[in-house]
């Protein structure tokens, strides 16, 4: 037993700050939002008595069309954001794979905009997409607002369309985030041994037949990978939504910047169930994803 806690001892001791902080700043808070999402309490005040009212605030808010549209909103954005992320990110490593000169310039371009927030990427395309915005116009920005190419406002480009509505904003996050993907399919290619191309060359496959049949493959587990990372950034889009259109736009808003709106009313239990909802649909993204990683580490 003492040469048990003289082994594992150091290591618990050293890893006891970081359970506790993370126990407490992510698992006690989401305990503590749940708990509320229980309650009564539509006002931001403090002390008074709390009733609880069981699962009444989820049902109010799935029987609320304002609700309703924003969960619409997401779905759209965040089809829009992983199809159009995927697809030029897979372009753009497709292109470098085959080997370019200056290469190295090429991958610093694609991955410029990560470095950029999204608050300041989203004010810049806020004016790029909203050109009446502003007497000061210049740029893309003028002539858009020449063209009556106004993306959120405009009756005739969005005819109320929920689609092209948010694929505008959708526009910013796949610009901003396509680098990020071409890095993960650009290694992914790197490390596909030199062997398997030339197997299938010699034996007659074409280039085509190259990356569909014996490429892709190898790059499934980067699919997916993908796939779950931007749809979980997907579900978290705020400060750019934000940054674009501000909190008050109906047919922009999603479930977090409805929960902001909420709250700033003081309506914390409403608030609360709304993250609760948000944290159910990234639990069954990532979940699934986690089960499934723990399973192919522990078969190899």
């Amino acid at each position: 037993m003492h040469g048990r806690i003289r082994t594992w001892g150091p290591g618990a001791l050293v890893l006891l700050p970081t359970v506790l902080l993370l126990g407490y700043f992510v698992y006690g808070l989401i305990a503590w939002t749940f708990n509320t999402s229980l309650t009564d309490r539509h006002t931001a005040r403090r002390g008074g008595p709390v009733d609880y009212v069981g699962f009444e605030n989820y049902a109010n808010l799935f029987g609320e069309e304002r609700f309703l549209n924003s969960l619409k909103n997401l779905g759209v954005l965040t089809v829009s954001f992983i199809v159009g992320t995927l697809i030029f990110g897979v372009i753009w490593a497709l292109l470098l794979e085959k080997g370019v000169t200056g290469e190295g310039v090429f991958r610093s371009v694609f991955l410029f905009p990560m470095a950029i927030s999204m608050i300041a990427s989203g004010v810049v395309w806020g004016w790029l997409l909203n050109p009446s915005q502003g007497d000061d116009a210049r740029g893309l920005n003028r002539l858009f607002s020449i063209l009556q190419l106004n993306f959120l406002e405009n009756p005739w480009w969005t005819a109320g369309s929920r689609w092209t509505t948010m694929m505008a904003i959708a526009l910013p996050a796949v610009w901003q985030l396509s680098g990020y993907i071409m890095a993960l399919f650009l290694a992914g290619f790197r490390g596909i041994p030199p062997e398997l191309r030339e197997a299938a060359r010699v034996d007659g496959a074409s280039e085509f037949k190259l990356y569909r049949h014996v490429l892709f493959p190898q790059l499934s587990p980067i699919a997916l990978s993908a796939l779950i990372i931007l749809g979980h950034m997907s579900l978290k889009l705020f400060d750019l939504i934000y940054a674009i259109t501000g909190p008050n736009q109906f047919r922009t808003e999603v479930p977090s910047i409805y929960m902001w709106n909420t709250l700033l009313r003081g309506d914390m239990a409403k608030a609360a169930a709304i993250a609760i909802v948000l944290l159910a649909v990234v639990a069954v993204l990532v979940i699934p994803y986690v089960a499934y990683t723990v399973r192919q580490e522990s078969e190899e």
